[in-house]
């Protein structure tokens, strides 16, 4: 079976490939998922594969398990991250992937910004386990997480109506602050 390092190594893995290696790590507890976390896309041929790099995406925040910022993109000189309310960004929505959109995103932080958390941490079962899950408040969105490291966990998001689920990594990361 592919490793998680060799899975990124190869820089695109398989669907098929990418939910082996998932369902072959461990479970994490949702306390386990306090803090904040710097996320990077884990390419499977996904059609949203590009999409979070190309729009500047930090990754995301968990502060308690109703104290969650799903999405969290990086300010324009890139030294802090600001939330963004999901309910307000088309997820899903396919645009040409060989353009930056992160001046756009922090163009319209005023209006996308948000304060207010917009998902929420639990525990739910997802492929036969249970382990924590980011849930979206606004989204058919369920983010469900294995444990890579103490400090890395691979995610999947699996959005109802998509045929396959959408991968990526997040590292923890204490040093970047998170603005209101």
């Amino acid at each position: 079976m592919l490793t998680f390092d060799q899975a990124l190594a190869r820089g695109r893995v398989g669907t098929d490939e990418a939910l082996a290696l998932f369902d072959g790590l461990d479970a994490v507890p949702a306390e386990f998922m306090i803090g904040n976390w710097r996320g990077a896309e884990f390419p499977t041929g996904h059609r949203m594969d590009g999409m979070l790099t190309a729009t500047g995406w930090y990754g995301k925040q968990f502060v308690d398990a109703e104290t969650v910022h799903p999405l969290l993109f990086h300010t324009a000189d890139r030294r802090a991250a600001f939330p963004v309310n999901p309910a307000l960004v088309p997820i899903g929505l396919t645009l040409p992937k060989n353009r930056s959109y992160h001046r756009l995103i922090t163009a319209a932080r005023p209006l996308l910004g948000t304060s207010k958390p917009t998902a929420r941490l639990r525990m739910t079962e997802y492929r036969g386990r249970v382990s924590a899950t980011m849930i979206y408040d606004a989204k058919p969105i369920n983010d469900v997480f294995r444990k890579v490291a103490e400090d890395t966990v691979l995610g999947v998001m699996d959005l109802r109506g998509d045929d396959r689920p959408y991968f990526f990594v997040l590292r923890r990361d204490a040093a970047t602050p998170v603005l209101a």
